[in-house]
């Protein structure tokens, strides 16, 4: 995992690939559900790669709360790189 240090403390950036999204609007549907977790600090939704890129606070997320907010919104975790 890649720790960043700023002023909130330390980041880690977690890229999940998705499956299921098709347009826009499920882009959209997977960025909020993921902003949605406290500790969340930055989410990019690549819909042509199939994946988000989350940048967390090590230590108040866990990877699993961020599969489990995938699959709540109605897509499939296919795979992560959480380094």
């Amino acid at each position: 995992m890649s720790h960043h240090n700023n002023d909130s403390g330390s980041f880690t950036r977690a890229t999940l690939k998705i499956g299921g999204m098709s347009c826009g609007h499920c882009s959209a549907a997977v960025e909020k559900a993921l902003k949605a977790i406290p500790g969340v600090h930055e989410v990019t939704v690549d819909l042509g790669k199939a994946t988000a890129t989350i940048s967390y606070v090590s230590g108040e997320v866990i990877p699993r709360m961020l599969t489990d907010a995938v699959t709540a919104a109605g897509y499939t975790f296919e795979g992560a790189d959480l380094a």
